[in-house]
């Protein structure tokens, strides 16, 4: 696995597996075949493509797009909406989503913060 550090300019396209671990100045695509560890931050959208892989645990300002065949896991922070167009979308309860979750199609998998403690009595 290749890992890349420090800032990158914006319009990359991945089609191998990668761990970022620096930034990227715009916006992030993840080509079939590639895979994605995350772990910096992204100052754009990221754009998941059919046959690709993502683990989020950094951060992202801009929308998440999961596209048909793609599979995304969400631990880190997203500004913007995050949207499943026909993936496999898991959103874990330590991620944050600043937007939407929104799925139009696929599988969206959202992880609860548990129960809610009843407000107390006066």
């Amino acid at each position: 696995m290749r890992q890349e550090r420090g800032h990158l300019p914006g319009g990359l396209v991945i089609n191998e597996e990668l761990e970022l671990l620096g930034s990227v100045g715009g916006n992030v695509t993840v080509g079939e075949g590639g895979k994605l560890y995350l772990r910096g931050t992204i100052y754009g959208d990221l754009i998941i493509d059919r046959g690709a892989r993502v683990h989020i645990f950094g951060q992202i300002q801009g929308t998440v797009t999961v596209h048909k065949h793609s599979k995304v896991v969400h631990s880190g922070v997203i500004g913007g909406d995050l949207i499943n167009e026909g993936g496999r979308l898991f959103v874990e309860k330590i991620s944050k989503v600043g937007g939407k979750v929104k799925t139009l199609s696929g599988r969206t998998k959202v992880e609860s913060a548990g129960a809610r403690m009843p407000p107390p009595e006066d």
